[in-house]
C-alpha cells in the first residue's frame, strides 16, 4: 500500500474500536465523530491528504526500496545530508498546516520508529533482543503508513530518586509473565498523547535495576487487555470563530493500562536486558533525529505566534511603542535562532557507527534549550500586549445577534468588530484557555525534564580544546 489518504486514514481508526475511556464513558461508534476527537482527526487527515497532491508529491514522500511505491518521507533513512533536507522539508510542510500546534503528527512517531531500526545491528546477538523483529515493523510501519503514539514514562507515584514499587502491588507496567504467544503485560504507562486515535502504540521502557520493567515492543491500539484512560478534553467547541485552535488541533493524552495484554513475540524488539533497555534509545539516535523534526516544528510555531504578535500590535496600533517593538524582537531573535542551529545541525551532520548520517547532536541540544524557557515569555508577551483585549471577546453566537453595537464598540482602527475579536480570540485560545495552557506546559517538558537535557549537553559538549587553549595561553610568557 502507498501513502494512505485522510479517509483511509479515518476509516482505519473508526475500525480498531480501540477502547477509549473518557468523562466516564467508554466511546462507542465512530471515534471521528466523537467532539474530543472529530477536529484533530480531520486535521491529521489533512497532513496524509497533503502527500498526495501532485504538487508535493516529490517533497512527501520517496520511493520505498522494498516495494517501489510511494512512501512517507518521514520514513527516510538517512543515508546522506541531502536526505536530512528532504525530511526537514517533509517535516516543515506539515508543521505549517498545523501551525506547530500538533506536537505528535505522524512523523514524529515515524521519525523515532526510523531511528530505531537504523540502529538495529546494536540488538544483534545480545538475550533476549530481536533485531529482525524491528527491522520487520519498521518496514511494516512504512509499506502502509501507519500511525504511531508511544509511552516512555511510568506513573508519578514516587518520585524519590530510589523508589522501589512493592512486588505485590502492579502499578507501573511490567513483564508478569511469558507465554508461547508472547510476553504478558500489565500495569500503567503515561503519556499517550494522542492515545486512542493511531494504529499502534509504541513502548519503549528505561528502567536501570528491574528487568521486568526494561522492554521495547509495538501493538495496534486494539489488542485486547489495552485501554487508554483520557483526560478531559480541551476542545472549547466545534466553532472555529470562538476556538480556533483547540477545534482543529486539541490532541488527546491518556494513560494507557495494560490488562494482562498479550504482546506477541514477533511484535518485541527486546526484554529483560537491562544494559539494552537502558542504553537503545541514546544508541539509536532517537533524540538526534527527533530533535531535527520536533526542531522543524518549533520553528514553524514560533513562526505563528510571530504572526499574531504582529497582527495584534496592527490591529490596536501600538507599533510605534519601543517597549512593543523589543517584545516583537525577542522572538524574532529566538526563531532565527533556531533556524540557524537547525542549518548548523545538518552542515555539521556526520556518519554514525551504524553507517547513517546524523544531524549534530551537540547542536540540537543547544536548540531544545531555547523553545521550552522562550515559549512561556512568547506566551506573556500576547497577554501584555493584547491586555483587556483578550478579556472582551464575545462568542460567533453573539455576533450572529448583534444588532451593531458590538461590531461598533469593539472595532479597531483598521476594521470592524467582529474581524478584530476573531484575531483576539485567536490569541486567547494559544495563551489562555484550557488548550493555551496545555500547549504551555507541553512545550517545557516536551523532550522531558528540561534540566535533565541540559545535564546532557553538560556531559557531552566537548569542552577540552578549549581548556587545552586556556593552558597554553597562560603557560605563554609573550
Amino acid at each position: 500500500m502507498p501513502v494512505i489518504t485522510g479517509q483511509q486514514y479515518i476509516d482505519r481508526i473508526d475500525a480498531l474500536q480501540t477502547y477509549i475511556y473518557i468523562d466516564g464513558k467508554v466511546v462507542t461508534g465512530k471515534v471521528s465523530e466523537h467532539p474530543a476527537f472529530k477536529g484533530v482527526m480531520k486535521s491529521q487527515a489533512r497532513l496524509f491528504d497533503l502527500q498526495n497532491e501532485k504538487e508535493l508529491l516529490e517533497k512527501m514522500t520517496y520511493v520505498s526500496p522494498a516495494s517501489n511505491k510511494r512512501v512517507g518521507m518521514s520514513f527516510l533513512q538517512v543515508a546522506t545530508v541531502e536526505d536530512l533536507v528532504k525530511r526537514r522539508n517533509a517535516a516543515r510542510e506539515w508543521a505549517l498546516s498545523t501551525h506547530g500546534f500538533m506536537g505528535r503528527s505522524p512523523d514524529y512517531m515515524n521519525t523515532t520508529l526510523m531511528a530505531l531500526a537504523s540502529a538495529a545491528d546494536f540488538l544483534k546477538d545480545k538475550p533476549n533482543c530481536f533485531p529482525n523483529h524491528l527491522l520487520n515493523f519498521y518496514e511494516y510501519a512504512r509499506e502502509n503508513d501507519l500511525t504511531m503514539t508511544h509511552t516512555f514514562i511510568e506513573p508519578q507515584v514516587n518520585r524519590n530518586r530510589f523508589y522501589f514499587e512493592d512486588e505485590e502491588v502492579t502499578i507501573a507496567a511490567k513483564i508478569v509473565d511469558h507465554t508461547n504467544e508472547g510476553l504478558v503485560i500489565k500495569g500503567a504507562r503515561l503519556l499517550a498523547t494522542q492515545g486512542g486515535i493511531t494504529d499502534e502504540l509504541l513502548v519503549l521502557s528505561t528502567n536501570g535495576y528491574d528487568e521486568g520493567k526494561g522492554f521495547g515492543f509495538s501493538i495496534p491500539s486494539n489488542t485486547k487487555g489495552l485501554k487508554f484512560l483520557c483526560r478531559q478534553s480541551f476542545v472549547g467547541g466545534e466553532s472555529v470563530f470562538d476556538h480556533p485552535l483547540s477545534s482543529r488541533f486539541e490532541e488527546m493524552d491518556a494513560i494507557v493500562v495494560f490488562d494482562n495484554v498479550v504482546v506477541p513475540w514477533e511484535r518485541v524488539f527486546y526484554y529483560g536486558n537491562v544494559e539494552v533497555a537502558n542504553n537503545f534509545m541514546n544508541v539509536s539516535g532517537f533524540q538526534t533525529y527527533g530533535l531535527h523534526q520536533v526542531l522543524s516544528r518549533q520553528i514553524a510555531k514560533t513562526e505563528f505566534v510571530l504572526g499574531v504578535v504582529q497582527s495584534i500590535v496592527d490591529t490596536i496600533s501600538i507599533g510605534d511603542y519601543q517597549h512593543v517593538q523589543q517584545k516583537v524582537v525577542d522572538i524574532i531573535v529566538s526563531l532565527e535562532t533556531m533556524k540557524a542551529l537547525l542549518l548548523k545541525s545538518e552542515i555539521e551532520a556526520k556518519k554514525d557507527v551504524f553507517g547513517f548520517i546524523r544531524p549534530d547532536h551537540p547542536t540540537l541540544l543547544v536548540a531544545i534549550q531555547i523553545f521550552p524557557k522562550v515559549y512561556p515569555t512568547f506566551t506573556e508577551i500576547i497577554q501584555l500586549l493584547g491586555a483587556s483585549g483578550l478579556m472582551s471577546i464575545p462568542s460567533e453566537k453573539a455576533f450572529a445577534a448583534d444588532d451593531g453595537d458590538l461590531e461598533h464598540y469593539l472595532q479597531s482602527s483598521q476594521e470592524g468588530g467582529e474581524a478584530r475579536v476573531k484575531k483576539f480570540r485567536l490569541a486567547w485560545d494559544i495563551t489562555m484557555s484550557s488548550f493555551g495552557t496545555r500547549q504551555t506546559l507541553y512545550e517545557r517538558f516536551f523532550f522531558g525534564d528540561p534540566v535533565r537535557v541540559a545535564t546532557v549537553l553538560y556531559k557531552t559538549y566537548d569542552r577540552e580544546s578549549l581548556v587545552n587553549r586556556v593552558e597554553t595561553f597562560l603557560k605563554n610568557d609573550n
